[in-house]
This record gives structure tokens, sequence and C-alpha cells, in this order.
């Protein structure tokens, strides 16, 4: 009862501002929810995005469940560090790195993992290679291993992402249009309102708009992890929606199947997604019964 009447009060709930903190060596932008003295739930967005992607309302729910709710912008996205066009000056274990750096940031020896799609493959290996570090893993559109490579047995993407070779980076209205329409045909019920609302804030606080798409995909992806998967200890829950277009859900079933006892909850109104709020009712309490 008493995580419930926290859910009631979320709006309530202390926010610390967006700050710049450094990290594995690189300046890195955080923003947290809710008490420092609670466990800490760390949120890692998908390759491409930024923290906006994980929605203030949800982050202000699972900090009303007594966690403390840290989103950030990982290289290349938001208002963290930048690398030259096309030439991203850093791998996927630097990624995985950052997230363990953002534990010491905050003072913690062990924090739960949320990770998104790109962000899920960050908490598969942080998993692996700092198994004392993560208290629990939420995996979110993922699939196991390196996307695209370790998959030959799993059915291939539906949708593909838009070219964005001729757009002009310094006209506002053509790169939020851009920006909605990269949304659309990964939601299972797209919000054109909330989707543009969204994308003016990313074009508004982003750095370097032009570098999230050149550097977010040319990423080395390092050693592959798939076979490695039996390894992880660390208590996992695999959430997959059953409108996926990206990683279909014979993807989120064979991610489960390979963590040991694992569970996954599969849902009707998502695709590829940061969970959207027609979920909410349902992710949140099982997040949080997840992490307790």
């Amino acid at each position: 009862m008493a995580a419930e009447g926290r859910l009631e009060s979320r709006w309530h709930t202390a926010r610390m501002p967006e700050q710049l903190v450094r990290v594995n060596g690189v300046d890195l932008c955080a923003e947290g929810f809710g008490s420092p003295s609670d466990p800490l739930l760390l949120l890692i967005h998908g390759t491409g995005t930024s923290m906006l992607s994980w929605d203030e309302e949800l982050c202000e729910r699972l900090a009303g469940g007594r966690r403390f709710v840290v989103r950030y912008d990982s290289r290349d996205a938001g208002r963290s560090m930048t690398s030259p066009l096309g030439a991203p000056a850093y791998g996927s274990r630097d990624l995985v790195a950052d997230a363990i750096g953002m534990l010491d940031h905050f003072g913690v020896s062990r924090g739960h993992i949320v990770g998104m799609s790109g962000g899920a493959a960050v908490g598969q290996v942080a998993a692996l290679e700092h198994a004392s570090r993560i208290a629990s893993l939420t995996l979110v559109s993922s699939t196991p291993g390196i996307p695209g490579t370790e998959g030959p047995d799993l059915p291939p993407p539906t949708v593909r992402f838009p070219e964005a070779r001729e757009l002009d980076w310094s006209d506002r209205a053509a790169v939020v249009e851009y920006l909605v329409e990269l949304e659309r045909p990964y939601a299972a019920h797209f919000d054109a309102a909330a989707a543009r609302a969204r994308a003016e804030r990313i074009v508004d606080r982003t750095t370097d708009l032009e570098a999230v798409a050149a550097n977010a995909f040319a990423v080395d992806p390092g050693e592959p992890w798939r076979p490695r998967l039996g390894d992880i200890a660390a208590s996992t829950l695999v959430i997959h929606g059953r409108q996926d277009p990206m990683f279909p859900p014979a993807h989120g079933r064979a991610l489960a199947a390979e963590i040991p006892d694992a569970h996954l909850l599969v849902l009707d109104d998502m695709g590829h997604e940061h969970l959207p709020p027609q979920t909410w009712d349902i992710v949140v309490p099982a997040i949080l019964r997840h992490t307790a």
C-alpha cells in the first residue's frame, strides 16, 4: 500500500535538474527523479535518441515507487559530448563503461539498469562484464547480442530508418518533421502531437543533431556476446512489444530464453518504443516488482 500511495503522489516527486557530469573521462548530461537515498534505476535510451525518449511522467511514476530514477544522454546525444561527424571516438564498451560510471557518480555500488534497444545491448554487456554492479536488468525492445549480426535465426526488421542524407540540419522545421516521421513506423499507436512536441524539445536542446544521425549507428559493437548470455546472473525482465517491427517478438522470446530465469512480458499495445503511455499501468508495477 505504501508504494501505491507514493505512485498517487508522483507529481510531487523531487527532481534533480539536468547537469553535465564527468563520467569515464567525458561529459554526459544526466537528470534525476526522486530521492538519491532510494535504489538507483538507470535508464539507458536507444541508439539515435536521447534521454527525452524516457517520458518525464514515466520517470516520475517509477520514482514514486521509491526509486531514484536517472536518465542520461549517451555520447553524441542531447547535451552530452559529441565526436567528429561519421567518426565516433568510442566503441560499445565505452558506452558500457559510461553506464557503470553513472553508478559511480551517484555513489552506488549496485544499480538497476533499464535499457531500450541499443541501451538494452549496453545493459546486456554491463551484466556480463560488471556483474557485481548490476542489481537487476530490464531489457526493452531488445534482441540477443549485436543487432543485425548475431541473429540470423531471427526474423529481420520490417521497416528501416528513413534516409537523412539531404536534410538541412540548420532548418529547424525540417529536422522536427524528420524526427516525427522517424518515430511513426515504430509505434503501435502513433501520437503525432506528442511526437512533434518531443521532437521540438530534442532539436532545441541537442548540441549536434547531425552527429546523432551520423555517429550513433557507426559505433563499433565490439566482440559478439550472444553466446555468453547464459552467464548473466542478474535477475532479468524482458519487455517486448507484440507489434515491434524492428525486432519482431521472436527476438524478445529468444532473449528471455537465453538468459537464465529471465521473465518475459509481451505487450500487445507496443511497437519498438521507450515504454509508451498506454503501457504504464502494466510496466511501472512490473518494473517496481522486479527491482524490489
